[in-house]
């Protein structure tokens, strides 16, 4: 039985469960279950009963994988298996959890249709003009930072190949232990360095993306809720510039242990901090942030008598935006945490595709 693989994979599987349980507390209060409402709707008993019943079923299975994982990886005898079975487990896990929220995304649609929120009520969009000039993300120049770490690791690569052994470690187990190996060559000792300059980009892109995606305005208080969106958008981008910069520092260190001698326990207690740190960070800001800012204070407000745009037809199953009419590439998730794409524009498509066949190609490439 591996113990150490086990218990890490348990913490791994925590910020999963919280970031699901926890989803409908931090989306905008102008959205439940990823249909629309009017803002004030959202602290009725009702939905408040069906948030606490989302999280409560979420929960108990949250409990059942956990027990089921803990079952069966005690009789699994390699790391590989265990990863393998706990790989399945938390993508039949994230499955169900969606069934789930079709359930109460349905609930929510029919409760919506029966007590008709939106009838009453007089639909407006707001924008701001002005909304562009405010600085809503941290500066690109930030992650100069971390392409410069990438081209440094270049230099000292080619500067002291000779010191590199024939043999270079690709990959390792929870005990710091190297499980395969690559032979030494220009392209395989370049793998570390040009991940980190994808990354970068990467990282570089989605702060772009901040700073670009769709204004989404509240009618009920525009001033305060410009406020709440620009201070989401640049807590968003910090965590962005940090981690980029923490995931060159991760691949650096990597890079270095093929040229210097390092303890390649280090370098694992080093990634597992990374990542634990950069996890937390996340929940964190969900928690004191929310979506778009909803989960900041803000002023009390009377009765609506306007409500923002009704545009459920645009959002399939509450969760994928498609709409040909609307020229934005990006724009806020309907249920949870960040921002998604406009699936009807093909360049999303194009872009999604980029990211998926460099991030499968770099790879394949540099170890042929």
């Amino acid at each position: 039985m591996e113990v150490v693989p086990i218990l890490l994979l348990l913490v791994i599987q925590i910020p999963v469960y919280i970031s699901i349980i926890f989803i409908p507390y931090w989306t905008r209060k102008t959205e439940s279950f990823g249909i629309s409402i009017p803002e004030e709707v959202y602290f009725n008993n009702e939905l408040k009963k069906m948030r606490k019943s989302y999280a409560w079923w979420t929960g108990i299975l949250s409990i059942v994988v956990t027990i089921v994982f803990i079952l069966s990886a005690t009789t699994l005898d390699t790391e590989k298996k265990i990863s393998l079975f706990f790989s399945g487990l938390l993508i039949l896990y994230i499955i169900s959890s969606f069934f789930i929220y079709i359930h109460f995304h349905k609930q929510m649609k029919q409760l919506k249709d029966q007590n008709n929120w939106v009838k009453i009520r007089t639909q407006q969009v707001t924008i701001n003009t002005e909304f562009r000039r405010q600085k809503l993300t941290y500066s690109n120049l930030w992650f100069i930072v971390a392409y410069v770490l990438a081209f440094i690791m270049i230099l000292i690569t080619f500067q002291l190949y000779d010191r590199i052994p024939e043999r270079i470690p690709t990959k390792y187990n929870f005990s710091g232990e190297v499980t395969n190996w690559s032979t030494k060559s220009y392209r395989s000792v370049l793998m570390m360095p040009i991940m980190q300059i994808y990354l970068t980009s990467l990282f570089l892109f989605i702060n772009v993306m901040i700073a670009k995606a769709k204004q989404q305005i509240s009618t009920t208080n525009p001033e305060d809720s410009i406020r709440r969106n620009i201070i989401f958008r640049r807590r968003w981008s910090l965590y962005t510039v940090i981690s980029g910069i923490a995931m060159s520092i991760l691949f650096s260190a990597i890079q270095a242990s093929f040229i210097f001698p390092i303890n390649q326990k280090w370098l694992v207690l080093l990634s597992i901090i990374i990542s634990i740190m950069l996890t937390l960070g996340a929940i964190l800001l969900a928690i004191t942030t929310g979506q778009g800012g909803s989960r900041l204070s803000k002023p009390s407000e009377g009765q609506q008598l306007s409500i923002d745009r009704d545009d459920d037809k645009y959002w399939k199953l509450g969760q994928i935006y498609f709409n040909k009419d609307d020229p934005a590439l990006f724009l806020e998730k309907r249920f949870g945490i960040g921002w998604t794409a406009n699936m009807a524009r093909p360049m999303s498509w194009v872009i999604l595709l980029a990211i998926i066949l460099l991030a499968i190609g770099i790879p394949l490439l540099l170890n042929l």
